[in-house]
């Protein structure tokens, strides 16, 4: 039976600390590093942390600023963008899980969002490996069919108008996504408006950044996600295209499950052999075939 996780706070800049949960090792081969997807709580990951850490590998899991444990007062107040969470708080938990483990091989294991803004971390070539679980593009008119409509109305009507009212998105009141600071939902949005998402908003020294990335990547997604479509998770994966990388699209059916869309993976019900199966396999840092 593992550990609780130690539970502290990491400063990432002068006056901003997130919060970190971390499931001790000794002398471990690999650390991983859980992170989180937009607008959601590292809480959610907890049963997966816990099965990685059973395996032996040390495990970090954090909040992004202004997200979950990491909330310092009112959301309205919090000023953070995307490209904060990516130059601030991921390259410090980066940072910090060297000082932890210096001779262990390191692993972002990344859903949705953190897999988008890999390019921006400015210690990402400190990572050995990289996953992505249901990582793709947002642009909304890329999005599956059933989310297209929902996602114009968003970004065109309800995200103008609670924004200015509220001074933050309140997902939680609309049942979209979560609550986000007003910045990063402002940021998100122009992603999500381009055809070329964040490689075509963020300039040409931040598309060549993606560009010259060489960390193996796998890329993991299902073909019953709600949100993205396959063009969704191509379109992002092909920005790092220096990186040797293999992407896999897992059918529900083929691990016993009616069911896992874009939230469903990191739920306890594939616990076991399913998380056996589908994680184990890549978790080696030697490269993938580029497929």
């Amino acid at each position: 039976m593992t550990s609780p996780p130690l539970k502290f706070n990491l400063e990432t800049q002068k006056n901003r600390v997130i919060a970190v949960q971390h499931w001790p090792q000794q002398a471990p081969e690999q650390v991983i590093i859980m992170a989180p997807a937009m607008g959601v709580p590292q809480s959610y990951y907890q049963n997966f942390c816990q099965w990685l850490a059973q395996t032996g590998r040390a495990v970090i899991s954090f909040d992004y600023f202004g997200i979950g444990a990491s909330l310092q007062g009112p959301l309205k107040h919090q000023q953070t963008t995307i490209r904060d969470w990516a130059e601030l708080d991921a390259a410090a938990v980066i940072t910090h899980a060297q000082q932890l483990y210096p001779t262990a091989s390191v692993i972002w294991f990344a859903h949705s969002v953190s897999g988008q803004l890999f390019g921006m971390i400015p210690n990402y070539s400190e990572i050995d490996r990289m996953i992505t679980v249901a990582t793709g593009s947002g642009y909304w008119r890329e999005n599956t069919p059933q989310l297209k409509p929902k996602a114009w109305l968003l970004w065109h009507i309800i995200a103008p108008l609670t924004l200015p009212m509220f001074g933050y998105f309140p997902g939680d009141k609309l049942g979209i996504v979560g609550n986000l600071p007003g910045p990063a939902m402002r940021q998100w949005r122009r992603w999500c408006l381009h055809p070329e998402y964040l490689i075509g908003v963020e300039g040409e020294a931040n598309r060549q950044r993606y560009a010259n990335i060489s960390t193996p990547i796998t890329s993991i997604s299902f073909s019953d996600d709600e949100l993205l479509s396959q063009r969704n998770i191509h379109a992002m994966h092909d920005a790092y295209v220096n990186a040797p990388q293999q992407r896999l699209c897992i059918e529900p059916e083929s691990v016993g499950l009616e069911r896992i869309g874009h939230f469903g993976f990191f739920r306890q019900r594939l616990a076991g052999s399913s998380w056996d199966e589908l994680i184990l396999p890549h978790l080696s840092t030697s490269s993938p075939e580029l497929s």
